[in-house]
């Protein structure tokens, strides 16, 4: 593994996806966007508390070792998009990159599929939201920086810990800590609005960094700040239980509880809102705590970007890709 986390897992196979189409929509009221662009199906970060693991299993593949190994790709997802942006039927609005996993994981500097989709959003000049825990996301920048000027755009860094030791361990194959508050910077010194997602918190191992990670994330340039709760649908709570009894026996028992706290005795509620912030004494703490931590780091009240998308035009939609070469 390098710093970047950038390395590819010489056990990972990499799978052709052959879908039609690439715009997905959701009609849950707690993500805060309607559509969203998934390039890559599964993750080779190997994150354990990955709430995406779960949707692995409808490819016939498991939500552990395979959710990391086995990665289905999309090598004609800017084809898709332009052709579904340039379709009459398409009304501007955000596309979230990506709602699932990560578009800057490592086989991302091979393929450059995440890149090429945003050569198709800037044509458009379509906004579009990002989501990443790696530094590659700064390759991108030329193309980000056009975007800003349209105000199409906003990127997200996904911090949860500022210790190489835990990031290690529990995100083995992202970029370190250091990594990401320096895409942080290089980002807000473009003139990329980029802000930082504290997600997830795990109450009882990470939630004491959080005034640390948002005084490091404000003092690189971030302009906003969320947080999201652990969640542990299906798979997810068997494969994290492990993974605390592997790295940190001596705190399982007291993670679990602090979870069980947040969620009415229960390990996941699956209701909205409830599942991404908690509910009860504990979950009301850790949110007193990140309402405290952030003002005393500095962030505005709303930071975060108004994307707008009166700039809209429609792509032709007979570019061609030389994509997979």
């Amino acid at each position: 593994m390098t710093a970047e986390g950038e390395s590819l897992d010489p056990r990972t196979r990499y799978f052709r996806d052959t879908t039609k189409s690439i715009i997905a929509r959701n009609e849950s009221p707690d993500v805060g966007f309607e559509t969203s662009i998934n390039v890559y199906r599964g993750c080779s970060h190997g994150c354990s508390y990955c709430f995406a693991r779960p949707f692995h299993e409808y490819l016939g593949f498991s939500s552990g070792l395979d959710f990391e190994t086995r990665i289905m790709v999309k090598p004609d997802a800017p084809a898709l998009l332009r052709r579904e942006l340039s379709s009459k039927k398409w009304r501007p609005q955000l596309l979230l990159l990506s709602g699932v996993t990560d578009p800057y994981q490592p086989v991302e500097r091979k393929l450059g599929i995440t890149r090429a989709c945003l050569e198709v959003l800037l044509e458009a000049r379509n906004p579009v939201g990002i989501i990443t825990k790696n530094h590659l996301v700064t390759r991108d920048i030329d193309l980000l920086r056009e975007l800003a000027a349209y105000q199409a755009v906003a990127v997200n860094i996904s911090l949860t810990t500022l210790r190489n030791e835990l990031q290690r361990v529990m995100e083995p194959q992202t970029s370190i800590p250091a990594r990401r508050l320096a895409a942080v910077e290089k980002l807000a010194d473009a003139g990329v609005p980029v802000g930082v997602m504290v997600a997830p918190v795990i109450p009882g191992l990470t939630d004491e960094e959080l005034p640390a990670i948002l005084n490091a994330a404000r003092a690189a340039g971030a302009s906003w700040a969320g947080f999201v709760a652990l969640r542990l649908p299906y798979a997810v709570k068997e494969i994290f239980t492990a993974w605390l009894e592997q790295h940190f026996p001596d705190r399982k028992e007291k993670v679990l509880n602090r979870i069980r706290e947040m969620h009415g005795g229960r390990l996941y509620d699956s209701r909205w809102v409830a599942r991404g912030k908690g509910e009860g004494v504990m979950a009301g703490q850790l949110a007193a705590l990140f309402q405290a931590a952030h003002r005393r780091a500095g962030f505005p009240v709303d930071g975060h970007p108004v994307l707008v998308t009166h700039h809209f035009r429609r792509p032709s939609d007979s570019a061609q890709f030389g994509l997979f070469q």
